[in-house]
C-alpha cells in the first residue's frame, strides 16, 4: 500500500528540523572539539535537553514538568562543558545562544512536522445529539469504590441518564441485554475494562453507540482513548455534549476485546485464586517458578507474517492495534485505536536468566535485536496448541479457552460517544510518536506508517 502523502508544510518543518539538528549536533561538537571531555558532555547535556525538550512539548503533567527539567539540566551541562572548552566569557554566551536558538528551532519544527491534520484523526468523527434513552450499568466495587466516590449515580440522574447497579448474583451481560429490550439507544458501563468490553459488545451487536466510564482500577481502554482516568465523571459528558467516534475492536474465536489478550506466563498467574486480592505476590511467587531452568515450555505455537515458525513462548500478547512498548511490555500505551491492526509480541525464552537479559534490552530501547523478541502487526492471526486448550487473559479477565485461537481485527467497529475536547486528547496521544524515522519520511513526503 502506497503511504499516503503529507502536506507541503509538514514536509518543510520536517526538512527544517532535521537541518537544524544536524547544525545542532555540529556547532556543539566544533565549539567543544578541542577538549575530548568537553565534547562528551556537551552531548551528553544535548541528549538530556533534547528529551527533555520533547517531554514537554507532547506529554501532559506530570511528564511534562520532568520534561523541563530535563532541559534545565542538559543546558546546565551544555554550558559547563562551554566554559570547559573556552576562556573568554564573550565567546561563551555566543556560542550558548547559538545552540539554545538551534535546540529551540530543532523542536519546534518537529513539533510541527509530526502533527497530524485534523482531518486524519477524524475522518471517523461527526458530531451527534445526545441519546433520548442512555442507560449507564455500574460496577460499585470496581476501582475501590469509584462509583459512589465520584457520585456517578448522582452525576447520572442530573444527566437524565438510567442508572442500572450490578448488585451480587447479577449477570452484567443480561443486565445489559435487558436496557436494550427496555428501548437503550446507548450504552455505557461505569466499571473496569473487562466490563468495558463486555458491555460494548451488546452495543455494537444491536447498533447502539457506547460510553466509556473510567471507574475501574486501570482503565487501558479509557487511557488509551485520551479519556480522563482521574476523574470518569469528564467521561459521563459524553451523555450531553455527545460526539460520535468510532474505533476499532477485535475478536478472538468470535468473543470481543478492546485491549489485549496475553497468553503464556501473565494468563497462567491471573488463573490463580489469589490474584485478584494480592496481584504482586502472586505474581511474585509463580513467576520464578514458571521461568526456572526445570520448567516445562509454555504450549504455545504460531507461525510470524513472514513465515517463521514460533514454539513455546512463554509470553504472547495480541492487541486490538499495536502497542507502544517503552521500558517494558508493562507501560505499553497505543497511540490509536484505528488503525485496523492487530498488535502482536511474543516473547520466546524459557530460562529467567534469558528473560532478564531481554528485559533490560528492552530497557535500553534494543528488544527487536534480541532473537527472543517477536513482534508484528497484522489484521488476522493464529495461536495453536498441541494440548488444544490455553490460559487467555482477555481484557484483564482469565479464561479457559479451546485452541486454535483466531483473532480477527474489526475496523471502525465500535461506535463511541466522548466528550468534546477527547478528540483534541487523542489527537495529541498520536502526534507524541516522533522519531528519527518518521521525520526522514515526513520530509521525503510520506506520512510515517504509525500515523497511517
Amino acid at each position: 500500500m502506497t503511504a499516503p502523502r503529507v502536506s507541503t508544510r509538514r514536509r518543510t518543518f520536517a526538512v527544517a528540523a532535521l537541518i537544524a539538528a544536524v547544525a545542532l549536533v555540529i556547532a556543539v561538537a566544533s565549539i567543544l572539539f578541542r577538549n575530548q571531555v568537553s565534547v562528551v558532555l556537551g552531548l551528553v547535556g544535548l541528549f538530556i535537553a533534547v528529551a527533555g525538550g520533547w517531554w514537554v512539548i507532547s506529554e501532559p503533567m506530570p511528564r511534562r514538568a520532568i520534561g523541563a527539567t530535563g532541559v534545565v539540566i542538559g543546558f546546565v551541562v551544555i554550558v559547563i562543558s562551554i566554559a570547559m572548552a573556552l576562556d573568554n566569557a564573550e565567546r561563551i554566551v555566543v556560542r550558548t545562544v547559538i545552540v539554545v536558538a538551534l535546540f529551540t528551532v530543532t523542536l519546534t519544527c518537529a513539533r510541527a512536522a509530526m502533527r497530524i491534520e485534523r482531518h486524519h484523526l477524524t475522518t471517523h468523527t461527526r458530531e451527534a445529539g445526545p441519546p433520548r434513552h442512555a442507560v449507564l450499568l455500574c460496577n460499585p466495587w470496581s476501582g475501590g469504590g469509584k462509583v459512589e466516590r465520584f457520585g456517578l449515580v448522582e452525576r447520572a440522574r442530573e444527566l437524565g441518564v438510567e442508572t442500572v447497579m450490578l448488585d451480587h448474583g447479577l449477570d452484567l451481560e443480561q443486565l445489559a441485554r435487558d436496557a436494550v429490550a427496555r428501548g437503550a439507544d446507548c450504552l455505557g458501563m461505569a466499571g473496569g475494562d473487562g466490563s468495558q468490553a463486555l458491555v460494548a459488545s451488546i452495543a455494537v451487536e444491536h447498533g447502539l453507540p457506547f460510553v466509556c466510564v473510567s471507574a475501574g482500577t486501570r482503565n487501558h481502554f479509557a487511557l488509551d482513548l485520551g479519556l480522563n482516568r482521574d476523574d470518569p465523571r469528564e467521561s459521563m459528558d459524553a451523555f450531553r455534549d455527545a460526539v460520535e467516534r468510532t474505533v476499532d475492536y477485535a475478536t478472538v474465536n468470535g468473543r470481543f476485546f478492546v485491549n489485549n489478550v496475553s497468553l503464556g506466563v501473565y494468563a497462567t498467574i491471573v488463573q490463580e485464586d489469589s490474584y485478584r486480592d494480592a496481584k504482586v505476590d502472586t505474581t511474585k511467587t509463580l513467576l520464578p517458578q514458571m521461568l526456572g531452568r526445570q520448567s516445562e515450555p509454555f504450549d504455545l505455537q504460531f507461525t510470524t507474517p513472514d513465515g517463521e515458525d514460533v514454539d513455546g513462548a512463554i509470553v504472547v500478547m495480541v492487541s486490538n492495534n499495536p502497542y507502544v512498548i517503552g521500558t517494558s511490555p508493562d507501560n505499553a500505551q497505543r497511540r490509536r485505536l484505528d488503525r485496523g491492526e492487530l498488535g502482536v509480541f511474543a516473547v520466546t525464552t524459557s530460562t529467567g536468566s534469558a528473560a532478564a537479559r531481554l528485559f533490560t534490552a528492552t530497557a535500553l530501547g534494543q528488544r527487536t535485536r534480541s532473537r527472543f523478541w517477536k513482534e508484528f502487526t497484522t489484521t488476522h492471526f493464529e495461536l495453536r496448541s498441541r494440548s488444544g486448550r490455553a490460559f487467555a487473559g482477555i481484557d484483564g479477565e482469565a479464561l479457559d479457552l479451546a485452541t486454535p485461537l483466531r483473532f480477527e481485527s474489526h475496523p471502525h467497529g465500535l461506535t463511541l460517544l466522548v466528550p468534546k475536547g477527547n478528540v483534541e486528547a487523542a489527537e495529541q496521544r498520536r502526534a507524541r510518536d516522533v522519531s528519527l524515522r518518521g521525520l526522514l519520511s515526513i520530509a521525503a513526503g510520506h506520512e510515517p506508517a504509525h500515523h497511517r
